[in-house]
């Protein structure tokens, strides 16, 4: 298990609950998007089912063919490759196939759920009555980016393991290790972007993500008067081929200026947060929405420039 890096306590917690025969039917792996909870619920099920069957299992597993191994996910639709909005009722309905027979290559049977926080209404409930009257043998592994929005008899069902941002030094381990060719530079602006979560670092892999916040901190330092800067990085992002910078612009924005927002008091503040409202809405819409990528970068450029300290002209 030493792929996971910098998360020794929540291993630990688990693990020790596994070897002394206590091991609760459900767990909450909850944290930051990106830290690592997915990694380590597909590792700790590994291990798990390996030690139920007396051999190691991780060509299965990796391959997400164990019979005993059920992840559920919100799905893709193959026409667009879009991933629906929630995870339904009628997939957690499905569990009922893994739980009505009992496990074929052993008696532990595991439910990954990539991210609880999807469920929609009616199947928060289905599953509800799995953890309240949980199948012989059975755990749960319930990844979640915002445990307190879940359901308090959900919550109260479960045992909670906490993962946090992981430190400068592990992210550079992880991103050298993930990222062999990348230079200094690249790991060091995908080490800031990251925030502590490997995956969300990676995520901006490759896309030139340090010159990205540059143009946004100059927007935010600056302004844009003339219109000129928006104008210049609304067509760098509106081609076919910049989809991914465009889409890792659309998450930048909204995050940059809630950043920018927790040094300011007063008016300022305000003015800050009614425009992180606005990018985090519009860029949470846009792909979704099939909006014009260059009006919409112009659009979230303007609230950027907005919040300069002499942005008279050069609000939007």
């Amino acid at each position: 298990m030493n792929r996971l890096l910098g998360h020794d306590a929540p291993v630990a917690a688990l693990m020790e609950a596994a070897q002394s025969g206590r091991l609760h039917h459900a767990w909450l792996l909850a944290g930051p998007r990106g830290v690592g909870k997915a990694m380590f619920a597909h590792m700790i099920a590994e291990r798990l089912l390996s030690d139920a069957a007396g051999r190691s299992v991780s060509a299965l597993v990796e391959a997400g063919s164990h019979p005993d191994l059920c992840v559920l996910e919100r799905v893709v639709d193959p026409r667009n490759g879009e991933r629906a909005r929630n995870i339904s009722i009628e997939q957690v309905r499905g569990l009922q196939r893994l739980f009505s027979t009992t496990g074929s290559l052993s008696s532990r049977r595991i439910v990954i759920i990539d991210a609880i926080d999807d469920l929609e209404r009616n199947a928060a409930n289905a599953l509800l009555k799995n953890l309240e009257e949980p199948p012989a043998d059975s755990l749960f592994l319930l990844i979640s980016h915002a445990p307190g929005r879940l359901l308090p008899t959900i919550r109260s069902r479960c045992r909670m393991l906490r993962f946090q941002p992981l430190g400068d030094d592990v992210m550079a381990a992880i991103l050298r290790d993930a990222l062999p060719e990348a230079d200094e530079a690249e790991r060091a602006a995908l080490i800031k972007v990251g925030e502590g979560a490997p995956g969300r670092a990676l995520a901006f892999a490759g896309l030139g993500i340090a010159e990205l916040d540059a143009a946004i901190d100059r927007l935010i330092r600056d302004g844009d008067a003339s219109n000129g800067e928006r104008s210049k990085l609304a067509r760098s992002l509106a081609s076919k081929s910049a989809q991914a910078r465009y889409e890792a612009f659309l998450e930048r924005v909204p995050t940059r200026i809630a950043s920018h927002a927790r040094g300011l008091t007063g008016t300022p503040l305000v003015d800050a947060l009614q425009r992180w409202e606005a990018a985090r809405m519009l860029a949470g819409s846009a792909v979704h929405q099939s909006l014009d990528p260059q009006a919409t970068v112009f659009a979230l450029s303007g609230m950027l420039a907005a919040l300069a300290p002499e942005a008279g002209s050069g609000k939007g």
